[in-house]
């Protein structure tokens, strides 16, 4: 018997708050008319919101985002990949997007695999590569091997072990989300990305989560999974991919983990941070397509 989680709080602070997180989305994703929503596809989370765009002759790729960034955030990432191959977006209920607003009540990560689950097969019905970034990466551990999953990118992953936390992130953190605007934004965005970014790239991103801090309710970093979770990736090609300087899960901190549990090593996309996907998607993309070959 499928047990339905208990509905909680909702996302969003109010309805105007919603519905300028909508418009923010559609304008963003309406950069890329080449990217065409799905029909919703209702699930034991809520209603999901998908996204498939044409793309080179490789394996498809379906991204799952990070805590807080959704399909929109990630068209600029999105479009550099869909140069190998097709690509599948996908808002994450319980987040920020164009998916059920509704947080769920004690529903941890395992329940968004299971959600994956069901999703899957109901947006492709050729295998496809799964890239998981952050609380993705963690997602995609937590769902059920099968046919339809060719392989996985694990960027930047939550998932592994314990995310680090230090004072630094502190000081980034809590102006951000006690007094959202461009300037805490941008100094958050600034402590997740590389030295190799350059401020104005990130424009997008510093505007997106000013909106995020002022209009919803934050998210939290899913705890590290069960070693049963990784046992069943076992037959699938699984790649780990981190940046030099992510703050939370650098490649120090992953190398032990991967090695242990997934038998891989932690690729490290130099002069990146933990925003690896929309700092650099060219070498994401390169990932992708060892992963493929």
């Amino acid at each position: 018997m499928t047990v339905v989680p208990l509905r909680t709080a909702r996302v969003y602070r109010s309805d105007n708050a919603e519905r300028s997180v909508h418009a923010w989305c559609h304008n963003a994703l309406s950069q890329w008319p080449e990217l065409g929503p799905l029909p919703p596809v209702e699930t034991r989370l809520g209603s999901t919101q998908a996204f498939r765009s044409a793309g080179g002759p490789g394996t498809p790729v379906l991204v799952l985002s990070g805590t807080n960034f959704n399909a929109a955030a990630t068209v600029p990432a999105a479009r550099a990949l869909s140069a190998d191959r097709p690509v599948l977006l996908v808002d994450l209920p319980g987040q920020p997007g164009l998916s059920c607003s509704q947080r769920v009540g004690g529903a941890r990560i395992e329940t968004y695999g299971a959600w994956l689950d069901e999703l899957l097969p109901q947006i492709t019905d050729r295998p496809v590569l799964v890239l998981g970034h952050s609380r993705g990466a963690a997602i995609a551990l937590a769902s059920t091997p099968s046919p339809l999953v060719a392989g996985i990118l694990l960027l930047n992953p939550a998932g592994l072990t314990a995310a680090g936390v230090s004072s630094e992130s502190m000081r980034a953190t809590l102006p951000w989300m006690i007094h959202p605007n461009e300037q805490t934004s941008g100094r958050l965005v600034e402590f997740l990305s590389g030295p190799s970014t350059e401020c104005d790239k990130h424009r997008a991103e510093t505007e997106w989560l000013t909106l995020v801090a002022r209009y919803c309710r934050a998210g939290s970093t899913p705890s590290p999974l069960q070693a049963e979770h990784f046992r069943a990736w076992a037959d699938t090609p699984v790649a780990v991919a981190t940046g030099s300087h992510d703050p939370f899960f650098s490649p120090a901190r992953l190398h032990g983990p991967a090695r242990r549990f997934l038998d891989a090593d932690v690729h490290t996309i130099e002069g990146a941070g933990h925003l690896s996907l929309y700092e650099q998607p060219d070498r994401v993309r390169e990932l992708l397509g060892e992963l493929d070959a």
